[in-house]
């Protein structure tokens, strides 16, 4: 009887034991349970409703009616163009102010915390503020004619914002974008030079590598996959820029999240405005997939 006695409480110890990694086993997947919820209900499923409503007419059928109807408005590819113009020219603008903001961070010079915290600054500007006050600037009667008069370089203020020259227009958005949202490239960046080990550095300092070697031989080939998840991150995002655009373009100028609004406020069509967005879907997931392909991540031997 006492031999029976000791052997339960070993047993029941024996089995909690047991049951312990098998509850461990499942605490990543109830962590990100809530994360898989919130994505589902929110995102998925407006997503798939989407999808529907852009192959669909106002009829109700199945079909390519509204598809029609995009390609068919004037608008669309000149929205097109306007769309991957501005990524083609504010990525690279974006990605060489960062690294520039980025390499003084990281120099660690006295004030360098003073300066992180000046450019990140604009990220708490929201995008139709930065359109306004950019618009402020770049309006006739604004700042920068006013400064250029003041200073005698021009005689009459200068129509920064004439819808008649498109090329003026998408200057002034990517130096608004610019300007509001390379401080997210930043934040990226940042992390990433914190990350990469100082004997790297030290060790190019030793065989008396130069500043423009170190960039390109030490600092930007292990900044390989923080780069691409920068680049991925802001295309995904240039996509959507539609308040800047509107502040500063007005209705002359168009790019696909524009059309997309203008669909459903003006035309009170959904299956239209449904069908720019997934144009806006597939434009950017080709984009990343070129960035994908063009920037690879090499694997160390034995991961």
């Amino acid at each position: 009887m006492a031999e029976q006695t000791l052997s339960r409480p070993a047993a029941a110890t024996g089995e909690t034991r047991a049951a312990v990694p098998r509850l461990r086993r499942w605490v990543p997947y109830l962590l990100i349970a809530p994360s898989v919820v919130y994505l589902a209900v929110f995102f998925a499923s407006p997503m798939l409703q989407a999808f529907g409503l852009a192959f669909t007419g106002t009829t109700g059928r199945f079909g390519l009616e509204s598809i029609r109807a995009m390609l068919g408005d004037d608008r669309f590819w000149p929205s097109v163009l306007t769309t991957l113009l501005l990524l083609v020219v504010l990525l690279p603008v974006q990605f060489a102010l960062a690294l520039g903001m980025g390499l003084v961070v990281n120099a660690r010079l006295r004030g360098s915390g003073f300066w992180l915290y000046v450019f990140l600054l604009p990220l708490g500007v929201s995008e139709l503020g930065a359109g306004i006050a950019w618009y402020s600037i770049f309006v006739q009667q604004g700042w920068l004619n006013t400064v250029l008069q003041g200073l005698g370089i021009i005689d009459t203020p200068v129509i920064w914002l004439d819808y008649r020259d498109p090329v003026r227009v998408v200057a002034t958005i990517v130096l608004a974008e610019a300007w509001r949202s390379t401080s997210l490239i930043l934040i990226i960046l940042v992390s990433g030079m914190r990350a990469i080990p100082r004997d790297y550095l030290e060790a190019a300092e030793v065989f008396h590598a130069g500043p423009w070697q170190k960039l390109r031989h030490v600092l930007l080939p292990l900044l390989r996959p923080t780069i691409r998840t920068a680049l991925i991150v802001r295309t995904v995002l240039a996509f959507e820029v539609f308040a800047t655009v509107v502040a500063l373009g007005g209705t002359g100028t168009d790019v696909l999240a524009t059309q997309a609004n203008r669909a459903y406020t003006e035309f009170q069509d959904a299956h239209l405005a449904s069908a720019y967005g997934l144009v806006i879907l597939v434009v950017s997931l080709a984009a990343v997939a070129v960035i994908l392909v063009s920037l690879p991540v090499r694997r160390e031997r034995g991961e």
